[in-house]
């Protein structure tokens, strides 16, 4: 549709789309802050699903294709194992080359649920804002490349006013993350899977690890690891995600669902003709 859609048509829906995703979530991360609550803060997020799939058929007068419900669980799934792995793979790395070492921590369940639920609000608000609006608006209209690049940009680009945050922090914010999570919504075709990375990603790192999430350390968490390496492999105070070692894998991974992509499009061409 907005490939035949005139350009300021375009323009203005694409902005009122990004203006209404921004009033919803500052309206809902207000309300959340007053009322303090876990189990709120995870309802909250399933309201702004609900109100993202609304804004899309009232605006783009079609229903949201990228929040299936039947999709939901397996993908969503799916994402945490990718995430979890991911993490997992870059702090088991930073350890396997002497940057690090790990201690116990003590963490009570209560503690661990209450950040489940709340990661799980944060990803769900930055998906929606960043590949469900973002990335689709300018993916419809623009193509892949175009959409990879500025989306990652700005999602990179907002993580600045994060404690800890460099030009470097950004960078590997928008490689690692930008460009991987854009990857797993294309790949997909629904917002489930890269908010399931999205979540997986902050939950082990800062809970499981007790590595400081984007720049935001003291989370309750199972082990702490504690950094004693060069910033480029530790990351530094910002955490894990400002490691070349993230960065590198996550790049690769990311390249690797768009190669997954492109050879699942050619062949439903092929099938087409």
């Amino acid at each position: 549709m907005s490939k035949r859609m005139k350009l300021w048509k375009w323009i203005l829906l694409f902005v009122l789309s990004l203006v209404l995703g921004f009033i919803g979530l500052f309206g809902i991360q207000a309300l959340n802050s007053l009322v303090d609550s876990p189990l709120l803060i995870f309802f909250s997020a399933i309201v702004f699903i609900t109100l993202y799939a609304g804004a899309v058929r009232l605006i783009e007068k079609e229903p949201a294709k990228d929040v299936p419900l039947k999709s939901a669980a397996p993908h969503i799934g799916l994402g945490i194992l990718i995430g979890a792995l991911y993490m997992g793979c870059v702090v088991a790395i930073i350890l396997a080359v002497g940057c690090a070492h790990i201690e116990k921590c003590s963490s009570d369940m209560g503690n661990q649920l209450a950040a489940l639920l709340i990661f799980f609000s944060v990803a769900v608000e930055e998906e929606i804002l960043f590949r469900g609006i973002l990335f689709r608006w300018i993916d419809n209209r623009w193509g892949l490349a175009p959409a990879l690049i500025v989306s990652a940009i700005f999602f990179g680009a907002v993580h600045i006013i994060q404690p800890n945050a460099s030009l470097w922090s950004c960078l590997a914010i928008a490689i690692e993350a930008g460009v991987l999570l854009g990857a797993a919504y294309k790949w997909s075709g629904t917002l489930w899977l890269p908010i399931g990375i999205h979540w997986a990603w902050n939950y082990v790192q800062g809970n499981v690890f007790g590595i400081a999430v984007s720049g935001i350390s003291d989370e309750p968490s199972f082990f702490k690891t504690v950094m004693h390496g060069p910033d480029i492999i530790t990351g530094a105070e910002f955490g894990a995600e400002a490691s070349v070692i993230a960065i590198i894998l996550g790049g690769l991974l990311a390249l690797w669902l768009l190669l997954s992509y492109n050879k699942k499009r050619r062949k439903m061409t092929v099938t087409e003709n």
